[in-house]
């Protein structure tokens, strides 16, 4: 619901969904939206630590109230992408440091109010595995979206420093990305529809969340100028246009793993001489006898794509790297280098066609292996999840029962006359 303003503040805006103030009918409306928070966190399975931080992070915000331009001291500028600027920002009322994302748009009144109803619906997304929504306002212009600000930046920023990010904390990463999308999905019906190491946060207390997922689908089609970078991480269904699913969210991850695995965008995919370079070690797959990485086609000229990393190669045209992701083999992990089970995680994740998705065009009732025991990753058993090396490592996978059959809710046993689970 819009906030009403006063006629010398025409901006948009939308107030924090927990009220605030000392009138009765504030104060019962916080204790029932407190009761209704307690039973969404008892519904999340959160252990105490998550529980508190979120109750932290949602009681500041309540303590916000209305957002305006004039309120916000900028103090330095986090990045840029998507057609916004990212600041991180202290908003003066509260104290409260912020990350505030500015988008300018040229769009009509119509469109702009949407907009703002529309991203309404982050105040719902209250996850350990998201980044926390405070509001978004409109005025002179501009868009602006104010999240919480998560110190350690993206996963792109870190692979900067870092040059590659070891495999044992990538498995806490693929776990807290999976967590962040099947929380979207199942609470919320939404589908992130852009996930990429840029859009995936960390901060100094160990915690990983996802941002810039496509709640407005007036924001999406304003911005689709915007998207040439974003499209480098699509799944081959959404850059030919068919059907897609959370099926495309997990392809993205897997594309997003090899990168930070490698440290480099992998398409073109390295030979084994720029392997080597890597890491430090002949790239020789001991199967075959053969040297790892697929060299890609030969290259027509044209504009190059700036910013994946330091493959010496040409780098390839916007189009060439589209074609190449719908009509070529995805990128895999050395063999040599990293261990079975991550190259397997990897490679169903990329797979156009997943096999952990059953066909939902093929004839038959629900059975307990048509469905998925790590709720968006097919694993056959829970035995068979993936460990890393080191046992205070949490493994490959989400941890819960398979998900319900969306005919009867049945999470049992599946009979006749239970309909296909499906992404």
């Amino acid at each position: 619901m819009l906030a009403r303003r006063k006629p010398v503040l025409p901006a948009l805006t939308i107030n924090p969904a927990i009220a605030e103030g000392p009138s009765p009918t504030s104060e019962g409306a916080s204790e029932a939206n407190l009761v209704d928070l307690q039973k969404k966190l008892e519904e999340l399975e959160l252990d105490e630590q998550q529980k508190k931080r979120l109750e932290a992070f949602l009681t500041q915000k309540a303590k916000v109230g209305e957002l305006k331009d004039d309120d916000f001291e900028r103090i330095s500028e986090l990045g840029a992408g998507n057609g916004g600027v990212v600041t991180k920002v202290q908003h003066r009322p509260s104290g409260l440091i912020m990350a505030r994302k500015l988008i300018h748009l040229e769009i009509k009144p119509a469109i702009r109010n949407q907009i703002i109803r529309e991203l309404q619906v982050l105040h719902e997304c209250n996850s350990p595995y998201i980044v926390g929504f405070y509001g978004a306002f409109y005025s002179d212009g501009e868009i602006s979206i104010c999240m919480e600000h998560m110190d350690g930046g993206s996963l792109d920023q870190v692979l900067k420093e870092a040059k590659r990010i070891p495999e044992e904390i990538l498995g806490k990463v693929s776990i807290a990305v999976l967590r962040g999308l099947a929380y979207l999905r199942e609470k919320h019906q939404i589908m992130h529809r852009d996930v990429k190491p840029s859009n995936i946060l960390v901060n100094s207390r160990g915690e990983i969340k996802l941002c810039d997922f496509g709640v407005s689908g007036q924001l999406i089609d304003s911005m689709a100028n915007s998207f040439v970078g974003t499209r480098s991480y699509m799944s081959p269904e959404r850059l030919q246009g068919t059907h897609y699913s959370v099926q495309s969210d997990i392809w993205s991850m897997g594309l997003s793993l090899v990168e930070l695995s490698i440290g480099r965008y992998p398409i073109p995919p390295p030979d084994a001489k720029e392997l080597e370079a890597i890491f430090g070690r002949p790239m020789v797959d001991g199967a075959e006898g053969e040297p790892h990485g697929i060299s890609p086609r030969p290259r027509p000229p044209g504009r190059p794509i700036s910013g994946h990393g330091v493959d010496s190669r040409p780098a390839m045209a916007i189009f060439e790297l589209l074609d190449y992701i719908v009509n070529e083999p995805p990128p895999k992990l050395p063999s040599v280098v990293f261990t079975q089970d991550f190259q397997e995680f990897v490679n169903k994740c990329s797979c156009r066609q997943a096999p952990w998705f059953p066909n939902p065009a093929s004839p038959g009732p629900c059975s307990p292996q048509a469905r998925l025991p790590s709720r968006l990753l097919g694993c056959p058993s829970p035995s068979t999840l993936w460990r890393p090396r080191s046992t205070s490592q949490v493994g490959w996978g989400l941890e819960g029962g398979p998900p319900r059959c969306p005919t009867c809710q049945d999470a049992s046993t599946a009979g006749p006359g239970h309909s296909r689970w499906t992404a």
